[in-house]
């Protein structure tokens, strides 16, 4: 059953933290209803689901797959989508989201990725329901990330590293010869997003300074076109993007270092202090300051409360 051609999108964004982005939903709470939400959503990372009990539907703007217990999801950044589980049950997951690119470095360098255009569509327009018996590796990588998360036992981001590594060579490999058998359960979507080179454009340049013009020629869209098509998938204007995603990178830095207010609001992109705190209050709700002192979780010059991880020392 397709959907609408115009069917709401929300967007959802992740904060993860800055040494170690990645973060683990699981336990008896995730469940997932049986009663469809009418609203696809995507995400400014990587979905992994893993589907623990029952079945049911995952749908996207132009296809739906059923998925059963034991599968695994795989939903990149720019693919809006949805899920519910069957009538009169309400299946199990556990959720992985994470930012891959950053995850890996500077242990896994991108150079290292023989097919580089690949791993990024990978990141951005795949999607994938994996059946354990069809895919066991899949299986046996994902449960093997998901309990490294959930014992977090002496230098396990190395392991969450060398597995998450191993998965996307993995889903790399499948997605070719799948696409030499023509899988149905695995595609790519290129078009699931018309302003998805944006999104990711900002996502990955957001302290630097950029016309919104540049952003519509990398959808190939006039400006006028562009404001009004992201507007209508995002609920919010391009610049409105833009600053909430510097607040968002702030608000981590706030919460896992010391680095001094005024510093944090010239890496991120703003020009003036006033600016930056203006804009932090309408979207969080207080001051940077108050922010900090509330969440903060820095404890003799770490964040290890925070992350797991401790920051890189300064040159």
């Amino acid at each position: 059953m397709s959907r609408p051609k115009h069917s709401p999108v929300e967007y959802r964004n992740y904060a993860l933290p800055p040494y170690f982005p990645i973060v683990l939903l699981t336990g008896d709470v995730w469940r997932i209803s049986d009663v469809p939400s009418g609203t696809l959503h995507f995400h400014n990372c990587l979905e992994i689901g893993l589907c623990e009990s029952d079945s049911g539907m995952m749908e996207f703007a132009d296809s739906s797959r059923a998925f059963h217990a034991g599968d695994v999801t795989i939903v990149a950044s720019d693919v809006p989508h949805t899920t519910y589980s069957a009538p009169g049950t309400a299946s199990k997951w556990s959720y992985i989201f994470v930012n891959v690119e950053d995850l890996f470095q500077p242990y896994f360098p991108m150079d290292i990725i023989s097919n580089r255009d690949m791993f990024h569509k990978l990141l951005r327009n795949y999607c994938a329901v994996l059946p354990k018996d069809s895919y066991p590796q899949v299986h046996t990588l994902v449960s093997g990330i998901i309990a490294e998360l959930q014992k977090k036992e002496l230098n396990f981001q190395f392991s969450v590293r060398g597995l998450m590594l191993s998965l996307m060579m993995r889903l790399i490999n499948i997605y070719s010869a799948a696409g030499q058998a023509a899988d149905s359960n695995i595609q790519l979507h290129e078009n699931s997003l018309a302003i998805a080179p944006a999104l990711y454009y900002i996502r990955k340049n957001y302290m630097m300074d950029f016309p919104m013009e540049d952003l519509a020629s990398l959808c190939s869209m006039s400006p006028t076109h562009f404001r009004r098509t992201f507007s209508s998938v995002m609920g919010f204007g391009a610049l409105e993007y833009l600053i909430r995603i510097r607040i968002t990178h702030a608000a981590i830095l706030l919460r896992t270092t010391e680095v001094p207010v005024l510093d944090i609001s010239e890496e991120i992109g703003f020009h003036s202090v006033s600016s930056f705190n203006r804009h932090f209050m309408e979207i969080i709700g207080m001051t940077p300051m108050k922010y900090r002192k509330q969440t903060s979780c820095v404890r003799d010059k770490s964040i290890l409360k925070c992350t797991g991880w401790l920051a890189p020392p300064k040159d």
